[in-house]
């Protein structure tokens, strides 16, 4: 163990550790949830804290030498190599300064090592008079943030274009295939199998769209405005370089926001970003319960398509298989929405010039987009391509269903067809074989009126109905 002290007395750290005293304190004041900060926004972390230090360096507030040290720690724990001791809690009070003094420490102590001193020596590296020189948890942690949010949509945006990709060839997989529409789990009108993926595809491209577009509103930071955005304790040269360093390393559009004041205390940014995931975590839902609904049974259900088999579905049931993938990736398009409203509301309880609930923010943020990622990979990979239609079934429903009968409507009207769908069920008869018996309709014609290539046709001509007897 080695001693350190702080302004409120001292503690026994271990002394392996990389972290110090300030991140001993957060993690017996919190520990709440056993979660670790995300990935993504450690490194975005690293790298901020490394532009910094590049720009002190620069500007010659640091020497060289510390500077050097400084930058090859930052890329080490942007590397993950020093993710261990990133250990504090995602749950904290203050507004994310247990996780900035974690990360300060981490750094300086890496870098007093690569110095040639010992972890807990601060006379080569400061974790505050050198790592968070210039700087405020308060610019630091947002800009973060908004760094691994912009990763983290890239890499959405990529996903959701392969699924789209993925029910576009279903769409045109199952062009010919006729089945019945169906509006409040009941029989409405023919339609193809593939208009219904082609419906999920058109979904998504909007989902692909919000995404992309979203990405522009997070592209501003606060870095350099330190507390409270005004920049107070930090020299102008400073705050006018650290963003263009920031940009420089890591590779994204990224500038200072126009008005520190407001992107240090304002978060709506990401309540806006995190209402376009709730928009596409509902059309994820709506797809995957559609998906449950054609597959069910299949004997006693509806049975329109069969879902790749990924696993058994019971202990006890043997043959079970359920549709686990629209199952999971309903859960995960659940806790999206959950954390859709967990967002909004710290964003709207910020208070003055900050928002102290900024932590929660960040975490709900980060398991949004990392689920929506992961389950938009799975339903691409393990679900969409395996789907198969059967086409007998789907046949079979059509002409046992009233929705056949209303194709008939613009040439024999409502009232003639509702009896046509009353003397089929009476009868026993499909509504196909009544046309034909009450020669209402040959069963070419029938066979015309319900091709793919008309039902895909918007609306209809008058010559399509010749030879549908209408006296």
């Amino acid at each position: 163990m080695r001693r350190e002290r702080d302004a409120l007395g001292e503690m026994n750290v271990p002394s392996e550790a990389y972290y110090g005293i300030h991140t001993l304190r957060a993690v017996e004041n919190f520990p709440f949830s056993g979660y670790r900060l995300h990935p993504a926004f450690i490194s975005a972390f690293a790298q901020v804290k490394q532009a910094c230090a590049s720009t002190n360096t620069h500007l010659g507030y640091l020497s060289e030498e510390r500077g050097d040290a400084i930058t090859t720690a930052c890329m080490e724990v942007e590397s993950g190599k020093l993710d261990n001791d990133i250990v504090v809690d995602p749950f904290q009070g203050g507004s994310g300064t247990s996780t900035n003094m974690n990360f300060n420490e981490v750094i300086a102590n890496r870098a007093t090592e690569l110095l040639g001193g010992e972890r807990g020596d601060h006379s080569f590296v400061h974790p505050i008079n050198h790592i968070n020189m210039h700087q405020s948890t308060n610019d630091v942690y947002p800009t973060a943030l908004k760094i691994a949010a912009l990763n983290l949509l890239a890499e959405l945006e990529t996903r959701i274009s392969e699924l789209q990709q993925s029910l576009q060839e279903k769409e045109t997989e199952f062009s010919d295939i006729v089945k019945v529409g169906r509006t409040e789990l009941t029989d409405a009108v023919p339609m193809t199998l593939g208009m219904t993926f082609g419906a999920f595809a058109e979904g998504v491209t909007r989902d692909r769209w919000r995404i992309f577009k979203s990405r522009e509103r997070i592209k501003k930071v606060n870095l350099g405005g330190t507390a409270i955005g005004t920049g107070l304790g930090a020299p102008r040269d400073y705050i006018l370089q650290v963003t263009d360093n920031v940009r420089h390393i890591t590779g994204l559009p990224i500038s200072r926001a126009e008005n520190l004041v407001d992107a240090t205390q304002n978060m709506d940014c990401f309540v806006e970003i995190s209402g376009m995931l709730k928009t596409y975590a509902s059309n994820l839902m709506k797809i995957s319960s559609d998906l449950r609904l054609l597959a069910s049974g299949p004997a006693t259900g509806i049975g329109e398509i069969t879902l790749p088999a990924l696993q058994a579905g019971s202990s006890i049931m043997a043959g079970k298989i359920n549709p686990v993938m629209p199952e999971a990736v309903t859960q995960v398009a659940l806790r999206v929405i959950g954390n859709d409203q967990a967002i909004t509301l710290a964003a709207s309880m910020g208070q003055m010039e900050l928002n102290h609930l900024l932590p929660l923010l960040t975490h709900a943020l980060m398991e949004s987009l990392t689920l929506l990622i992961n389950a938009t990979r799975g339903l691409t990979e393990k679900c969409i391509p395996g789907i198969e239609a059967d086409q007998e079934r789907c046949r079979y429903h059509v002409e046992k269903s009233s929705a056949l009968a209303t194709v008939l409507v613009p040439a024999l009207g409502y009232g003639r067809v509702e009896k046509l769908i009353t003397q089929a069920t009476i009868s026993g008869t499909t509504i196909r074989e009544e046309a034909v018996l009450q020669d209402l309709a040959p069963p070419e014609i029938l066979d015309q009126l319900l091709l793919p290539k008309r039902l895909c046709k918007l609306g209809f001509s008058p010559d399509e109905y010749r030879g549908v007897n209408i006296k």
